[in-house]
């Protein structure tokens, strides 16, 4: 089955309005932005999760654990004030803050996980149970 994509080059107004709307929906490339990219990484003893937060300090963060889920989210406000003579001529607020949340698997100990911000990445060392550990081969004698 092939889809065949509308082609709208020679009306302009309509392409123009498809934008528009599209980034009004949340499909623009800033909301994409404005979540950060996760790396997980699964070795032997666990997963490593790392996310790319620029820019924030590790007071910024709130990790939380509820059952079976990780919730990793933060929020920054910022406020910059130019004032001229008493009156406000500029007063300009940003605020950014994002919400990632993981379902993890029952392998993870959980009473076991740490946190670390350095560079501008986030790090996450989740560590496995011991039961879901790979084993060590030993051999079997035969009697």
């Amino acid at each position: 089955m092939n889809l065949v994509r509308k082609n709208n080059s020679n009306a302009l107004f309509p392409s123009v309005m498809d934008e528009l709307f599209r980034d009004w929906a949340g499909n623009s490339e800033m909301v994409k932005k404005s979540m950060p990219s996760v790396n997980i990484q699964e070795n032997e003893s666990g997963y490593e999760l790392a996310l790319a937060v620029p820019g924030m300090k590790k007071e910024d963060f709130n990790i939380e654990i509820d059952n079976d889920l990780l919730s990793i989210s933060a929020e920054v406000k910022t406020e910059k004030t130019e004032e001229e003579k008493g009156k406000f001529t500029r007063r300009e607020f940003s605020l950014s803050s994002f919400k990632r949340s993981f379902t993890l698997p029952e392998t993870v100990n959980t009473d076991a996980i740490n946190a670390a911000y350095n560079s501008g990445i986030l790090t996450l060392t989740l560590p496995k149970k011991e039961e879901a550990l790979p084993k060590a081969k030993r051999l079997i004698a035969i009697s």
